[in-house]
């Protein structure tokens, strides 16, 4: 539901989320809480959501889903598509095309866009616990830098 949102609607959550924080960890206003999310293993707001995405995507990969999300998606290595591309051998999906910019938001573009940009070792993982535990090292390492 809030993926695709512009940050300007997403900062209001993520001011939350930081006065959560700072209640919290008792951090004054004017101290940098950034070091204090990371030192809590919070994801902020935006990499949170991706993270929702990916853990959904994974669940549809594994077989692990009702079947009208799994339905939604169409996989990069389909017997429908003749040719032998490099992605015949990954667990990417297809982003559907796109007219507008607000369809971007629906779980069919926005789950495979998440999807698609983790690496390939960490899509192919069997158990939920490990992926869990990679996809929020990656996360947190993007937003850092």
């Amino acid at each position: 539901m809030l993926a695709g949102l512009p940050q300007l609607t997403l900062q209001p959550l993520q001011r939350v989320q930081n006065a959560a924080a700072r209640l919290i960890c008792d951090v004054p206003y004017h101290e940098y809480i950034t070091p204090h999310l990371r030192e809590m293993h919070w994801l902020p707001v935006r990499s949170r959501i991706e993270y929702k995405l990916c853990l959904t995507m994974y669940s549809i990969h594994n077989g692990r889903c009702p079947s009208y999300l799994s339905d939604m998606l169409q996989p990069a290595a389909t017997p429908s598509r003749p040719l032998r591309l490099r992605s015949a051998d990954s667990s990417s999906y297809v982003k559907p095309r796109l007219r507008t910019k607000f369809r971007e938001r629906a779980f069919s573009h926005s789950g495979p866009a998440a999807w698609n940009q983790l690496p390939e070792h960490t899509r192919q993982m069997s158990s939920l616990s490990v992926f869990k535990r990679e996809l929020k090292t990656i996360l947190i390492s993007r937003s850092v830098a």
